[in-house]
């Protein structure tokens, strides 16, 4: 599982454009900025569209005060998905960027992946917040079990930073 102070591997996840599904390297996001990444195990779900991220939508002028260059919601979805939940939650429009793992393979490689076939849900991303910094893994919280929401949200990770 990735720790602090390690560095995220490049990854490929897709965002939805006007013009269609395209590709974003998460190496060009992370280079020389400070970017809060934020998982979630499945979008439009309760917790995770009720809770956790609004929590990213209300506080984000914060994280903008601290120098954060953009907040990135990431789940192991498709970019359809992404795209129709980043704009009825209204996330799109507070600027925070949503991308697809679609087939989780960023998930699996730093070790955030679970099943939880009691709900359906197969090879997705537990919930997690980090702080990344060039790259760099500076602070992540993520929760004991599933379920909750209280060491992943906006406000508690504005603390670390």
């Amino acid at each position: 599982m990735i720790s602090v102070g390690d560095s995220l591997p490049d990854a490929k996840l897709i965002r939805m454009t006007d013009s269609g599904p395209e590709v974003v390297r998460l190496s060009d996001k992370l280079t020389g900025r400070k970017v809060v990444l934020v998982a979630v195990p499945a979008a439009f779900s309760g917790l995770c569209d009720q809770v956790h991220l609004p929590s990213f939508i209300r506080t984000k002028p914060q994280f903008d005060a601290k120098g954060v260059d953009e907040i990135i919601c990431l789940a192991v979805n498709d970019p359809f998905v992404m795209k129709a939940w980043g704009e009825s939650t209204g996330a799109t429009e507070a600027g925070i960027t949503l991308l697809a793992d679609a087939d989780g393979s960023f998930t699996r490689e730093i070790g955030m992946n679970f099943d939880a076939p009691v709900v359906g849900l197969y090879g997705r991303s537990v919930r997690y917040a980090m702080v990344v910094e060039d790259g760099v893994v500076r602070a992540l919280n993520t929760e004991s079990e599933h379920g909750i929401c209280d060491r992943t949200a906006g406000e508690t990770l504005l603390e670390e930073i």
